[in-house]
């Protein structure tokens, strides 16, 4: 966070990497911070038993009282005292650093959460955090990239960032939507590498996963009766062992056009309803099924398939 003030816990870092031998720019690169940063919070807090992240967090804490004017506390949130609220924030957000938040925008982020009305000002974000406007506008961007933050206007074109009641709804559609493209993407590369090649069946692994990842976010969203027509259509196509026409299919169980496409469209929507099959369309508006190329390998295929021709010499 550029711009920022040192954390307590920065400060630990910066004097357990010293203590390893570790440079000023390696220092910065870690935290993300300008390589001058480093070299003047150790120039000037170091003292002849080098450099201590407890004393150098108590100067910079008297050096900022000196400098800062007093102004009224600003009330805790929910009535709990100010430095456990501060300690969950950073704890909090070092959580979502973990699962791949950058830290600027996990600690605005918790902080936007943490807040009474779930909404807040740039300035104070910039108060509570105790960073640069800048850092908080970059971090803004960023959640506003990812739905996870929304702004608003205010009176005198103050902007006040919000995070909605269904912020966890529109990310998670967000996420069941990025799996869904991934396993679609990874069925494309099935059909350019072929089923039976290392690379088709490392895609047809991939597909599935993410497949089932989608399926099981996203929930069904389907009717009881949406998925049995959905099954009856697939033994329709295990029962023929031949490929079939929509009409063929609607004649046969005495259905509506619409119905019997309906029901493929769901097989193709939700592809673990015929799991371990596959529905493929077999040329000339027919469909047809067979096994999902990524339940075998391409050797237990080839054994497979060679099995009544071994037990025959065998026999012989």
């Amino acid at each position: 966070m550029p711009g920022g003030r040192l954390t307590h816990e920065d400060r630990r870092q910066i004097a357990s990497w010293l203590a390893d031998g570790l440079g000023y720019a390696e220092i910065a690169r870690r935290l993300g911070r300008p390589t001058s940063t480093i070299s003047r919070e150790v120039a000037r807090n170091s003292a002849p038993g080098g450099y201590l992240a407890d004393r150098a967090q108590q100067a910079a804490g008297q050096r900022a009282r000196r400098r800062r004017p007093a102004q009224a506390a600003e009330p805790p949130a929910g009535g709990r005292p100010a430095e456990a609220v501060r300690g969950f924030v950073e704890q909090f957000a070092a959580l979502l650093v973990g699962v791949g938040l950058p830290r600027m925008p996990a600690r605005v982020f918790v902080c936007l959460l943490t807040s009474g009305s779930g909404s807040l000002t740039s300035a104070e974000l910039v108060r509570r955090l105790q960073v640069s406007p800048a850092s908080v506008s970059k971090a803004i961007g960023y959640l506003e990239e990812m739905e996870l933050v929304r702004r608003t206007q205010e009176s005198g074109r103050r902007e006040r960032y919000v995070i909605d009641d269904d912020v966890w709804l529109r990310a998670f559609k967000a996420d069941t939507g990025a799996h869904a493209e991934v396993a679609a993407a990874a069925r494309r590369g099935i059909e350019i590498f072929g089923a039976g090649s290392p690379a088709g069946a490392r895609l047809g692994r991939m597909a599935g996963f993410f497949a089932w990842i989608s399926e099981q976010m996203n929930g069904s969203g389907l009717t009881d009766a949406a998925v049995r027509d959905a099954l009856t259509v697939l033994a329709a196509l295990v029962h023929a062992a031949r490929p079939l026409s929509v009409d063929e299919l609607a004649t046969a169980l005495g259905w509506p056009v619409q119905r019997a496409a309906g029901a493929l469209d769901t097989i193709g929507r939700r592809e673990a309803l015929a799991d371990p099959l596959t529905v493929e369309r077999a040329g000339h508006g027919t469909f047809a099924v067979t096994p999902r190329p990524d339940r075998l390998s391409a050797a237990q295929r080839a054994a497979l398939a060679a099995g009544p021709r071994r037990d025959e010499e065998a026999r012989s």
